[in-house]
């Protein structure tokens, strides 16, 4: 038995004063014996109301079986989540974002609560893993990360389909490109059973940077969900933990600057989401690591695109699993110097130590990771600035929308407003889409655009118009899209002073985003007088949403909520 290392549990276990405590611990069937060991916390975001989720309870099981033959207790707990790809497009999605403080809250509740040595977290959709991560972070206590995989690909007309497909039937069915019946088979076939969405969107881009920072196992971000590979990875997770209580290591060992830098230029190079930029830059805060969005810019401008995956790839994670994972392009990106191999991970090694066996030349023969041609020669993460966005906002840029446009702003108040003038053939090839009081106190909850942007796609429009929005875009999204704009227009943001047909200049090589004959200054007090374009707390009296409405900081500081 590990002597010693009931460091926090035994304030619970050991004290004779706490005699009623040991008694409830009795009547979860421990014994006497038991009162001496580790107690380990099981986090997992399952539920059954989503494919990302519906089978954390199986990995969870797993996991406290190899923990308790390490002579360690493991206790399992479940905080909430929300479906990105169920309420996109929904009064639900103003939840999301929101949900990763309530889900940092519960983490650092149920440990401290409950005085555990260690904690596992196993996160499924996008919010879970910034959210767990968060809370370890608070709790600072030995703990890890298993990420609960990626979804296996759909099939239609033999072609690989996921979820983003789903959402683009719509347009290309509205637009006549398909019939309702092919639609309604994209839509059966697109999510094939359990775990996250496929493609590099948030889930996956969080995950892949969670590994490169060294909280996860290797190839645990790209182990799919159920595969024999997670489950073995989960059977495996007891001498990890048990070795992270032995030698004390904490979340405050593992992460760095350095090693958020790593995670960065990890999901830079696999053309992740830009909801990076928010987790990370809360993360950072969090952990008390100065990051900001310049940040973004400088250390982008290394770091190529080397990965043709979805959104603006072919491929989905899956196929990355199958080449060699995400340790494949840890070693790549190491060998270029560009990822610091000398950080220490939950291995207790460093990430040098975990990659050296990994063999380049599965690099061959592969149509996924080219580094000597990749799909840009540095971020399609942009943060831009401008009048339109005084401190700031966030591009996302692929490389084939062009680097420059210029056109006639047409103004939505809400993503509802939106679709209904797409469908009214009010959005036309140069126009610049502006779609306003969408930030994290405007929405409040700073919402995802992912049905608009996939709508435009659907529509033939990609490419053809731009979209800016104080909102955040699904990790699904792509074309010329602008979003993060800060300050918001509910806090008298400049967006908010935007009318139809001004001129907008998005020119990306210099990083910026300028309007025609804005009218400045603006005050929030003049603002808050003109309601077309400010929604008032009565519309979330006595919800969540009210209170994070408050809380909650800008984007550009990652909408923390303290």
């Amino acid at each position: 038995m590990n002597k010693g290392i009931n460091r926090f549990s035994k304030i619970i276990t050991n004290d004779k004063s706490q005699g009623a405590s040991q008694a409830m611990l009795y009547a979860l069937k421990l014994k006497q014996q038991d009162m001496s060991k580790a107690q380990i916390a099981i986090g997992s975001n399952w539920f059954e109301g989503n494919p990302c989720n519906n089978h954390l309870n199986k990995l969870s099981k797993i996991v406290k079986y190899s923990i308790n033959k390490q002579n360690l207790i493991g206790f399992r707990f479940n905080t909430i989540g929300v479906s990105d790809g169920i309420t996109n497009g929904t009064k639900g999605m103003l939840y999301s974002l929101p949900s990763r403080e309530i889900i940092a809250d519960s983490y650092e509740t149920m440990n401290i609560a409950h005085s555990y040595d260690g904690n596992i977290a196993i996160p499924g959709c996008d919010k879970n893993l910034p959210g767990c991560l968060m809370g370890m972070i608070r709790i600072n206590r030995p703990s890890l990360m298993i990420y609960g995989g990626s979804i296996q690909p759909g099939t239609h007309k033999g072609c690989k389909i996921d979820i983003i497909d789903a959402f683009q039937s719509y347009g290309k069915y509205k637009s006549g490109q398909i019939d309702d019946k092919e639609r309604d088979e994209i839509v059966k076939k697109a999510c094939p059973g359990s775990g996250s969405c496929g493609g590099m969107y948030t889930a996956n881009t969080m995950a892949s940077a969670i590994e490169s920072m060294g909280m996860m196992m290797p190839y645990s971000s790209t182990n799919p969900a159920l595969s024999d590979e997670k489950i073995n990875e989960c059977n495996n997770i007891g001498p990890v933990i048990n070795n992270l209580i032995v030698n004390n290591i904490k979340p405050s060992d593992i992460i760095t600057k350095q090693s958020i830098v790593n995670g960065i230029i990890t999901a830079i190079s696999l053309g992740g989401s830009t909801n990076l930029v928010i987790h990370m830059l809360a993360i950072a805060h969090t952990a008390n690591i100065e990051l900001s969005l310049n940040d973004f810019n400088e250390i982008g401008e290394k770091v190529p695109v080397i990965a043709n995956l979805k959104p603006h790839g072919k491929y989905l994670m899956n196929d990355l699993h199958k080449i060699g994972g995400l340790p494949l392009v840890q070693k790549l990106l190491i060998s270029k110097n560009l990822l610091n191999g000398n950080c220490l991970t939950i291995t207790g090694k460093t990430l040098n130590d975990n990659v050296k066996n990994v063999d380049l030349s599965l690099l061959n023969n592969q149509n996924i990771i080219n580094f000597e041609k990749p799909l840009k020669t540095n971020s399609h993460i942009k943060i831009i600035y401008g009048n339109l966005c005084p401190d700031g906002a966030v591009a996302k840029i692929s490389g084939h929308e062009g680097d420059f446009f210029k056109g006639p702003a047409v103004v939505f108040e809400s993503e509802k407003d939106f679709m209904e003038g797409l469908t009214n053939n009010m959005i036309k090839k140069g126009h610049v889409i502006v779609i306003r009081n969408q930030g994290p106190k405007g929405g409040p909850g700073m919402p995802e655009m992912l049905k608009p942007t996939s709508s435009i796609v659907g529509y033939g429009l990609n490419g053809k118009v731009a979209f800016i929005t104080d909102g955040r875009f699904s990790g699904g999204s792509h074309g010329l899209i602008v979003g993060h704009v800060s300050p918001e227009a509910y806090c008298g943001g400049p967006i908010g002073r935007i009318e139809n047909d001004q001129i907008i200049t998005l020119d990306i090589k210099n990083k910026t985003c300028t309007v025609d004959n804005l009218s400045l200054p603006f005050t929030i007090k003049k603002i808050k007088n003109e309601k077309q374009i400010y929604k008032t707390d009565t519309l979330h009296n006595n919800t969540y949403l009210k209170k994070y409405r408050k809380l909650v900081g800008p984007s550009d500081k990652g909408c923390v909520t303290f």
